[in-house]
């Protein structure tokens, strides 16, 4: 009886109510309106803001503040009837208006930026030059012209010039330390004195300077971790190269150029030839930039040189190369590509995968490397370089740089890896060259 009583009250107690679902229905059509007036509210604020976008973006952050003292200074007036900010807001909104007619007319200016050289090595000079000429028919007025270089503005002052006439301005370009430096673009700013208002006129595209690492000049010799490795036979079987080892049984797909006819002909079944594949030289180097692995600033940019020279004479070689980072695929068509592209290898404070899975990423792209180079810091953990090893099999050399600034250069082997501690980039050249695979 007692069960009889309970199963129907379990029942209903598991049944939602009607009026339960009522309320969850009109919460998610509320839900969905709300959603939707927000969209709508968005889309018409965007296309408010491209409507209004030629007067208010004359106006700048200084100017925007001095609007909202403004505004609040002839709220406080009326509301409460202080003639103090009253006269406030009376002078803030005077200043904005007399500042409207600095912002107009219009230049007609032809501008040029030009960088010499393009392409320089840490520490040497570059000069800029920056050529303005009045294209309009009318003499132009004196006018700024502001032109970012790298992380800094330059500002010139432009003359009046009369039509055809030019003006050039000279400037210096910082080159201390290897990056992509951009020069402009050049932008002509017209406003008042206070900077409430300011209209920009971009004239040009912007300019790189390439600040290439500085790099030491390995001997052709150098290149002969590579170039011993080239020719040996290993232990891969396949049905095209020189050193021959076997014969087997003909296969449906087999190139008739590899049956071995006399053989054949004993036999009375179609015979092919295999072959040990010999080595040819494919070379992985690749830099782990982990901003953890480097104990300094100084230290990251000789591994980037050691890095840079060791590419360099593997392009000229003309040895099969791939060079990657933690973040880059660095070209390798031709030596300025290369060093071009080792210009923003910039560290990584966060996200760098380990050294092993960077190695194995970079390594799906190619053929199975001959050997593979890997260029860290003084703090990268040799675990890490010895865990490259299990990417690749016995045929694949793994060969790790450790930059470390002042220390004693020496050559080490951790179980079949080769560790290489380079102190200086003077004693690379030397050291490339006791390496032997």
């Amino acid at each position: 009886m007692t069960a009889e009583i309970g199963a129907p009250a379990t029942t209903s107690a598991r049944t939602p109510s009607q009026t339960r679902i009522a309320i969850r229905s009109v919460a998610h059509s509320v839900a969905a309106s709300a959603r939707g007036a927000v969209s709508r509210l968005r889309a018409g604020g965007a296309r408010v803001g491209r409507a209004t976008a030629p007067v208010t973006g004359v106006v700048s952050r200084v100017g925007w503040l001095v609007l909202l003292v403004a505004a609040v200074s002839l709220g406080l007036a009326g509301g409460f009837g202080w003639i103090e900010f009253a006269f406030l807001g009376a002078t803030l909104v005077g200043a904005m208006l007399v500042s409207v007619p600095f912002v107009f007319g219009r230049m007609h200016y032809r501008v040029g930026i030009e960088l010499q050289p393009s392409r320089v090595v840490a520490g040497e000079r570059a000069l800029g030059r920056l050529a303005v000429e009045n294209a309009g028919a009318a003499a132009s007025v004196p006018s700024r012209l502001e032109l970012p270089v790298g992380a800094g503005v330059a500002e010139f002052v432009i003359p009046a010039l009369e039509p055809g006439t030019g003006h050039e301005e000279l400037f210096a370009v910082p080159t201390n330390r290897r990056a992509v430096i951009v020069a402009g673009p050049a932008v002509s700013v017209r406003g008042d004195q206070l900077g409430l208002l300011r209209r920009e006129v971009r004239w040009t595209e912007p300019v790189e300077l390439f600040v290439h690492p500085v790099t030491a000049r390995l001997r052709p010799s150098a290149a002969g971790l590579v170039r011993d490795l080239e020719g040996e036979v290993t232990k891969t079987i396949t049905d095209h190269d020189i050193s021959f080892h076997a014969l087997r049984a003909y296969a449906p797909g087999d190139a008739l150029r590899n049956v071995h006819w006399r053989t054949s002909a004993r036999t009375g079944q179609l015979m092919v030839r295999q072959y040990e594949e010999t080595r040819r030289s494919q070379l992985l180097l690749v830099q782990a930039t982990s901003a953890g692995h480097y104990a300094s600033d100084e230290e990251f940019e000789l591994a980037v040189s050691v890095l840079a020279s060791i590419g360099l004479q593997v392009i000229r070689d003309a040895t099969r190369l791939a060079t990657v980072t933690d973040r880059l695929r660095l070209r390798t068509a031709t030596p300025t590509s290369l060093l071009d592209d080792t210009s923003r290898i910039e560290p990584l404070a966060t996200g760098a995968p380990s050294i092993r899975d960077l190695v194995r990423e970079a390594s799906k792209r190619i053929q199975t490397p001959s050997v593979v180079i890997v260029v860290g810091g003084s703090l990268a953990p040799l675990a890490e370089f010895r865990a490259v090893e299990t990417v690749f099999g016995p045929d694949t050399r793994v060969i790790a740089f450790l930059a470390e600034r002042g220390a004693a250069a020496r050559i080490a082997r951790v179980a079949d890896s080769i560790v290489v501690t380079v102190g200086s980039l003077d004693e690379l050249s030397r050291l490339v060259r006791r390496v032997r695979p």
